[in-house]
């Protein structure tokens, strides 16, 4: 899985400067995608379109524009313009009656990749691609595999690193970032209110 990944970054160098993936298994079967996206934007509706070239006009909007993926059981969302990810606050509301995965980096850095649920963040690793400076937050078993993939990685493995991150949600959830989606044309878009969701 971690092979398939790096093509996938090889393929789109452009999301190795920054990106958030968030991955989202609602427990409760009544739950929507349209509910997760109102959790996902502070609790309103957010502005859904379609966009001839989401990978370009992302970049020109100000606010957070997501790709939306639905696996079984699963949905993804993929930041496509800043690399930030979900404020604490949001996870938390996100993750009630869910399982909520989140990876994410930017151009400042901050390599992080946590697991919430029950409405708390459980396990939470920041800066993980540079294995001396490592910080983990929460419960170490819910991180022991990617902890276990990351030390079979050369220290300046980035590439490695991140698939590896890609490779431990999807190992964990069952949900894969398709290699075509980010190129996608003439696809629904939803847009945030918040930036700093």
């Amino acid at each position: 899985m971690i092979d398939y990944y790096r093509s996938f970054f090889e393929r789109h160098q452009w999301l190795e400067d920054g990106l958030s993936w968030t991955v989202v298994q609602p427990l409760n079967e009544e739950i929507t995608v349209d509910d997760l996206l109102r959790r996902l934007n502070g609790g309103c509706a957010p502005e859904q379109r379609v966009m001839e070239y989401p990978r370009e006009e992302a970049g020109e909007e100000d606010r957070p524009v997501l790709l939306v993926s639905e696996g079984e059981g699963t949905w993804g969302f993929l930041e496509l313009a800043y690399g930030f990810g979900l404020s604490d606050r949001v996870l938390i509301e996100l993750s009630r009656e869910s399982r909520v995965w989140m990876v994410t980096w930017h151009f400042n850095g901050g390599y992080t990749i946590l697991y919430a649920a029950g409405g708390e963040i459980r396990a939470r690793m920041r800066d993980f691609i540079f294995t001396e400076h490592r910080v983990e937050n929460g419960d170490p078993s819910i991180l022991a595999g990617f902890r276990a993939m990351l030390d079979a990685l050369a220290p300046e493995d980035y590439r490695g690193k991140y698939s590896a991150a890609f490779a431990f949600i999807e190992a964990t959830t069952g949900m894969d970032l398709d290699s075509e989606w980010p190129d996608v044309e003439n696809a629904p878009v939803v847009i945030l209110d918040n930036p700093a969701a």
